[in-house]
C-alpha cells in the first residue's frame, strides 16, 4: 500500500448528462476532464459501459477512449469497463489492440462481468449470461499477445495482428472476481463508489491468489469511490443533494438524466426515500478539500489500496470539474 502523501489518484468518468442539457454535448465535454486531470497528475482516466440510462453518456467507451487519448499525452486512458458479455471477444481484441497500436503503453483494458445495462437492452445486445464471464474472458485471451490467437480458433486473426492487448484490469463489486483477477496476474479495481460490500476481503483474496505476470510484477489493487468536493460543507451539501434524488429515483426504476440541486432541493422525500438517501450517503464522500482528504485516506488505508479511481457526478460541468480539481490540490 502506498503512504496517504503518494497515494495515487484517478478518474472514472461516466459522462453524466444533467437536467436541461445536451448528451451529444456531454460527450464533446469528456475531453476537458481528461485534459484537467492530466494537468493536475491524476494516473489514468477510465470510461464505464452503460446502456439505455438517460444520465449516463458513456455507451461506448472505446470510441471516447480513443478521443481523450489523441487530445492528451501522458494520461492512461482505458475502459472502467468494457462490459464483455455484451461483446464477441474478438470484437474487444481488435479494438483495443487497435487502441494499443494508436497509444502504446497509455491503454488500459478494464472487464467486467456485469451487463451495465436494464433487461431490454442487454436482450437488443444480444449479450451472454454472466456466468460464461471466465470462458469468454479466456477466449479474449488468446489474442494477448502479438500474432497470438486463441488454441479454440488459431485461423481467426485479430487485427493489428502485431500489436497486443493492454494490461488488463478485472472490475469488480462483490469480490467474486478477485482470486480470478490474482491468479491471472491482472489488475483489479473494486466498485466501492456504488457497492456497500467491504472491500478489504476482496482486495485480501486477489492479493493472496496473485501471480506475477509480464503486464503486472506485483498485485495492483484500485478502490473505486464516488465525491462530492467544493470550498465549503454547505455547498457540498447543496451539489450532492442531486444525487440523493437521482438514486431514489434509480431505486425505484426511474431513469432520467441528472437532476439539479434545486430540483433535489424542491422534492418532499418519504419516510422510506429518506432511508434511501441515508444508505447511499455511506457510499459518497461529501465535503471541503480537506474533510474529503481525509475520507478518501481512511478507505484507502482500511482496504490497503494501491491507488483510488474517483467518480463524480454533478448537474454542473464546471461545478464537476472543480470537484476534480479540489481533491487533487488537496493531496498535492
Amino acid at each position: 500500500m502506498t503512504t496517504p502523501s503518494k497515494l495515487p489518484l484517478s478518474v472514472l468518468d461516466l459522462v453524466p448528462v444533467g437536467s436541461g442539457t445536451s448528451a451529444a454535448a456531454a460527450v464533446r465535454r469528456s475531453v476537458e476532464l481528461a485534459q484537467l486531470a492530466e494537468r493536475l497528475g491524476f494516473v489514468r482516466l477510465w470510461f464505464a459501459e452503460h446502456h439505455s440510462m438517460p444520465a449516463v453518456a458513456s455507451a461506448a467507451p472505446e470510441v471516447l477512449i480513443a478521443h481523450v487519448a489523441a487530445h492528451t499525452r501522458r494520461l492512461n486512458v482505458g475502459s472502467g469497463g468494457v462490459m464483455l458479455p455484451n461483446h464477441p471477444p474478438l470484437r474487444v481484441a481488435e479494438a483495443f489492440r487497435t487502441l494499443e497500436a494508436l497509444h502504446p503503453g497509455r491503454i488500459d483494458l478494464g472487464l467486467g462481468r456485469a451487463p451495465g445495462s436494464d433487461v431490454h437492452a442487454t436482450r437488443a445486445l444480444r449479450a451472454a449470461n454472466g456466468e460464461y464471464f471466465p470462458q469468454l474472458l479466456s477466449e479474449l485471451l488468446g489474442w494477448s499477445g502479438p500474432h497470438e490467437a486463441p488454441s479454440s480458433a488459431p485461423e481467426l486473426i485479430a487485427m493489428p495482428a502485431d500489436a497486443a492487448l493492454p494490461p488488463v484490469w478485472i472490475l469488480g463489486s462483490s469480490g467474486a472476481s478477485a482470486r480470478m483477477a490474482g491468479q491471472a496476474g491482472f489488475g483489479y479495481s473494486f466498485a466501492s463508489h456504488f457497492s456497500p460490500t467491504p472491500a478489504a476481503p476482496a482486495f485480501d483474496a486477489y492479493r493472496e491468489a496473485f501471480v506475477p505476470s509480464a503486464r503486472f510484477a506485483k498485485p495492483h489493487a484500485i478502490l473505486g469511490v464516488s465525491v462530492c468536493c467544493a470550498p465549503t460543507a454547505e455547498e457540498a451539501e447543496h451539489l450532492a443533494s442531486a444525487m440523493d434524488l437521482a438514486w431514489v429515483r434509480i431505486r425505484s426504476g426511474v431513469f432520467e438524466p441528472l437532476p439539479s440541486p434545486e430540483e433535489a432541493r424542491g422534492r418532499e422525500y418519504s419516510p422510506a426515500e429518506q432511508a434511501l438517501i441515508r444508505q447511499f450517503r455511506r457510499l459518497v464522500i461529501v465535503g471541503t478539500p480537506a474533510q474529503v482528504r481525509e475520507q478518501i485516506e481512511a478507505k484507502a488505508q482500511e482496504c490497503s489500496a494501491d491507488e483510488v479511481m474517483i467518480v463524480t457526478n454533478m448537474h454542473s460541468h464546471a461545478a464537476r470539474l472543480r470537484s476534480y480539481e479540489l481533491v487533487a490540490k488537496a493531496f498535492a
